[in-house]
């Protein structure tokens, strides 16, 4: 077919001007563009028309690989003017290139222009061909005409029957309930497959108008269930981090913690290349499954009604509850990561944030017992007035300054080792909770030997001054603290257990 090589020309300018406003922003700013390419030159443009469309399809092809896939999803938004996909639709069909990028891209446009008709339910109405015998869809017709002047051979019968699978694909796509089950089931690379089948016969417009509406049926369905299974993994990573834990599974050998999902965008994960984005989708899928295998997080069980039980009832209670191994605490203490640290630094802050606030409105009278989750946080004089003078700034100088965040430090790592202490007890008949809960407290009683080193020098300095008060204070706030150590080092060496058992045996 002789085709007009303005109207080509007029074709590629509109795509190369997409190309470069797409490109502005990787190269920070504007596209230097070949001599004779620009905007104002192909405007003006007087000489030989096949030597500049020689020119601009070489540039177009330089362009084309800076240009992934997942540059053209960011850039096509509702905004985007329908002739640009159009133009871009020509361009990509008359290349005819069987490349996975090109084919994917080709694909794209398609559906793009499918979930976009230029007047609402314009797909929905079904027309004829053009001989009045052939039913055509109407976003068939459509496709006729926008590649009218590109060749379009017959679709050879082979591909006819590939064509007629994608019926049955688009009720199974629509048919899924749950990503695990979609991932899984290998639509995604069925499809792929039989989309490269189709070879050249993938650029005729029946071809495109079969698979257009499959695209936006299963990028439907499948925006649906990768955002549930996101916003339940989210949720379950928010009541895990409520409770002090930090690591929600494992996935492929490789722990998944609240802050990997915390930073999960799943509006971004559905925008981002084919094949890193399977990866992406692959892994939530796995994390959703493993959390599936996990007991529900559960709130403080309501307190039973006591009655009275006979020592022998007591001892045989005591024997059925679940027995956790001793942990190795020196060990896992030396193995603590400084991500464990930065995490639970802060847990820390959010604790020493709301004591500080609920000292400083409560009543004077009341302001040194805090009420925490599971019990009631006593302060001394001492820390009480740390928090109501505010010194918690490393740029706040002084003995004073120095005094006070060493309480604050204590009072905020006790108040956290008794949470954990207590999420200890509530969930002894889940491993995997109690070994996040016993995690925390390794990384805490790091934290509590850091600070007692810290005390124990603020301490020597006051041998030499008279500052009896503050020694006082300082001991008093690290004497709570190692209490808490000490019976959080016996709950995970087993050693509480054992005089537990013992007492209930008694």
């Amino acid at each position: 077919m002789v085709e007009d090589p303005k109207w080509e020309l007029a074709i590629l300018a509109t795509v190369q001007g997409f190309y470069e406003k797409l490109l502005q922003d990787s190269v920070g700013g504007e596209v230097p563009v070949p001599i004779g390419l620009e905007a104002i030159s192909l405007q003006q443009a007087d000489g030989d028309v096949h030597e500049t469309l020689a020119a601009m399809r070489r540039w177009l092809r330089l362009l084309d690989m800076a240009i992934t896939p997942a540059m053209l999803r960011h850039a096509f938004t509702p905004d985007t003017d329908p002739e640009i996909a159009e133009a871009m639709l020509r361009y990509f069909s008359r290349a005819k290139d069987v490349s996975d990028i090109n084919r994917d891209k080709t694909d794209l446009v398609t559906t793009f222009l499918y979930r976009r008709p230029r007047v609402p339910g314009q797909w929905e109405r079904r027309g004829y061909g053009l001989d009045g015998s052939l039913p055509l869809s109407p976003f068939e017709i459509a496709l006729i005409e926008i590649l009218a002047e590109s060749d379009t051979p017959a679709v050879p019968e082979e591909h006819v029957q590939v064509l007629r699978r994608f019926d049955s694909l688009q009720q199974e796509a629509e048919s899924f309930s749950d990503l695990n089950a979609l991932l899984e089931s290998g639509i995604i690379p069925r499809v792929r497959e039989l989309k490269q089948s189709l070879e050249l016969s993938f650029y005729h417009p029946g071809v495109l108008a079969t698979i257009a509406p499959y695209n936006a049926a299963f990028g439907k369905k499948f925006d649906e269930l990768f955002l549930a299974a996101a916003a339940e993994i989210k949720n379950f990573a928010q009541a895990l981090d409520e409770q002090g834990g930090s690591i929600l599974g494992n996935v492929d050998g490789i722990d998944v913690t609240v802050e990997d999902v915390s930073a999960m965008e799943a509006g971004e994960l559905l925008r981002i290349d084919y094949a890193t984005a399977l990866k992406k989708f692959e892994r939530v899928s796995k994390l959703r499954k493993a959390l599936e295998r996990r007991p529900p997080i559960r709130g403080a069980a309501k307190a039973a009604t006591p009655r009275r039980v006979s020592k022998t009832a007591r001892a045989s209670a005591t024997a059925a509850v679940v027995r956790r191994p001793s942990l190795d605490v020196h060990a896992m203490r030396e193995a603590v990561t400084p991500a464990q640290l930065s995490a639970e630094e802060t847990r820390l802050l959010q604790v020493d944030e709301s004591i500080r606030v609920f000292v400083r409105v409560a009543d004077p009278k009341f302001c040194q017992i805090v009420p925490m989750r599971f019990f009631n946080l006593i302060l001394s004089p001492a820390e009480a007035d740390a928090y109501c003078a505010d010194y918690r700034r490393q740029k706040d100088k002084g003995i004073l300054a120095e005094v006070a965040r060493v309480l604050l430090r204590a009072v905020a790592v006790s108040a956290r080792m008794t949470t954990e202490l207590e999420e200890l007890k509530r969930c002894e008949n889940s491993a995997s909770l109690w070994k996040l809960h016993a995690d925390s407290l390794i990384v805490l009683l790091e934290i509590a030997s850091t600070l007692n080193d810290k005390a124990e020098r603020l301490l020597a300095h006051f041998e030499h001054e008279d500052s009896l008060p503050h020694s006082v204070a300082i001991r008093s706030s690290m004497q709570k603290l190692r209490d808490c150590a000490e019976l959080a080092v016996a709950t995970l060496t087993g050693d509480q257990d054992q005089k537990s058992a013992a007492a209930a045996s008694s």
